[in-house]
C-alpha cells in the first residue's frame, strides 16, 4: 500500500474533499494523518466521527501563516494542499482575501515543504483557472503557475510538486444541489442562471480517488486533468424537482424555475484544458496529464498522446437525463 507507514499532511481536511481524503487513507494505514484547518467546529465534529483514531491528527492553522506550516510538515511525507476561498461571488466581493489565501497561501505550502523536505506535494485547482473572468479563477491559475514555477527554477530539494485540475464536485459544501434542494423545499422555487448552461461534474468519490491518484502518479511539474461528464443546468434542476416533489409528495408543477441570467465573472460553460495544453498533454485511464518541464513521459504507464483539442463544457456531450438521475442517487443526493 502506497500511504502503508508514512506520514500525511491534508491541509484542508475539514471540507468535503479532504475529509474523503483522511478515510481513503485511513485505509492504508498509515503511520499518521495531521489534519489542517481553520475551523475549529469541523475539527471537533470529524474528531468525534472518526472516533479519535490514534493515527489521525488535528492542528488548528490557516495557509497565510506560513511558520504553522512548517510545523505541521514536520517529519511528513505527502501533502494535499485542499485549502482556498472557493465561492466565485465572495473572492469577487473580497478580491484581496482570495489573493492572501490562495496565492500568498500556496506560496507559503510550497516554502514550507521545501524547508522540511517533503516528498510530494498535489495541490487541488479548478477548471475556473482556465481562461479566468473571475476572481477565483484568476488566484487559482496563479497558483498552479508557482507550482509549475518551482519545477521549472530547478530549486534544490526532492520534492515534487504537482496540480490536479476538476470542475464541480455534487454535493459539496456551495454546490448547487443543496441549494436546488432547499429552495425547493422552503420556496417552492428554484433560481438558476440559464437553462444551456453546462457544468464539469463529478461525485466525491471520484474527485478524492483520482486526487490520490495524481499523487501517486506524480513525478514533478505535471497537472493532472480529471476526466469528468458534462452536466447540463435544465437536466439537473428537472431531476432535483421531480426527484425532491416525490420525496415531499407534491406536484412537481407547484414548482416554479426562474431564470435569473449569469451573476459576474460566471461563464456558461468551463474548460478543463485549452488546446495549446492538448499540444502537450498525454491521456491515462481517468486523466490527462499535461508533462511539467523536466517530466519523464516513459514513467507512466499507458500513456498516449492526448487529441489536439479544447476540453470544454460546450463541447462535450452531457450525460443523458437517466444517467444523471442514476448518478445522484447512488451518491445520496436525491
Amino acid at each position: 500500500m502506497f500511504f502503508r507507514d508514512k506520514q500525511v499532511l491534508v491541509i484542508g481536511g475539514t471540507g468535503t474533499i479532504g475529509r474523503r481524503i483522511v478515510q481513503s487513507v485511513l485505509i492504508e494505514n498509515p503511520r499518521m494523518i495531521k489534519v489542517l484547518s481553520r475551523d475549529e467546529y469541523k475539527q471537533y465534529q470529524m474528531q468525534h466521527e472518526m472516533e479519535n483514531k490514534d493515527n489521525l491528527r488535528f492542528m488548528i492553522g490557516d495557509v497565510r501563516d506560513y511558520d504553522r506550516l512548517v510545523a505541521a510538515m514536520q517529519d511528513i511525507d505527502y501533502v494535499f494542499h485542499l485549502a482556498s476561498m472557493k465561492h466565485v461571488s465572495l473572492c469577487e466581493a473580497n478580491p484581496f482575501e482570495a489573493v492572501q489565501s490562495n496565492v500568498q497561501g500556496t506560496n507559503n505550502v510550497i516554502k514550507a515543504a521545501l524547508a522540511q523536505n517533503v516528498k510530494k506535494v498535489v495541490f487541488t485547482s479548478t477548471d475556473k483557472a482556465i481562461a479566468p473572468t473571475n476572481a477565483y479563477g484568476a488566484t487559482k491559475l496563479i497558483a498552479e503557475r508557482l507550482f509549475a514555477s518551482v519545477e521549472q527554477s530547478g530549486k534544490k530539494g526532492t520534492t515534487v510538486f504537482s496540480c490536479v485540475r476538476f470542475g464541480n464536485v455534487m454535493g459539496s459544501r456551495g454546490s448547487v444541489i443543496p441549494l436546488f434542494k432547499e429552495q425547493i423545499e422552503k420556496n417552492k422555487r428554484v433560481q438558476i442562471t440559464d437553462r444551456e448552461m453546462t457544468r464539469f461534474m463529478m461525485t466525491l468519490s471520484q474527485a478524492a480517488n483520482l486526487t490520490i491518484q495524481a499523487l501517486k502518479e506524480a513525478k514533478g511539474g505535471e497537472i493532472f486533468v480529471l476526466k469528468m461528464p458534462v452536466v447540463k443546468l435544465a437536466d439537473l434542476v428537472t431531476i432535483l424537482i421531480e426527484e425532491t416533489c416525490k420525496k415531499l409528495k407534491i406536484a412537481k408543477d407547484a414548482v416554479t424555475v426562474d431564470i435569473v441570467g449569469s451573476r459576474s465573472g460566471e461563464k456558461m460553460y468551463e474548460e478543463l484544458m485549452t488546446e495549446d495544453e492538448s499540444k502537450q498533454a498525454f491521456e491515462l485511464s481517468d486523466m490527462y496529464m499535461i508533462p511539467g518541464k523536466f517530466s519523464n513521459v516513459n514513467k507512466y504507464k499507458n500513456a498516449k498522446k492526448a487529441i489536439v483539442d479544447t476540453y470544454s463544457s460546450q463541447l462535450q456531450q452531457p450525460i443523458t437525463l437517466e444517467q444523471l438521475r442514476a448518478l445522484l442517487i447512488k451518491e445520496g443526493l436525491v
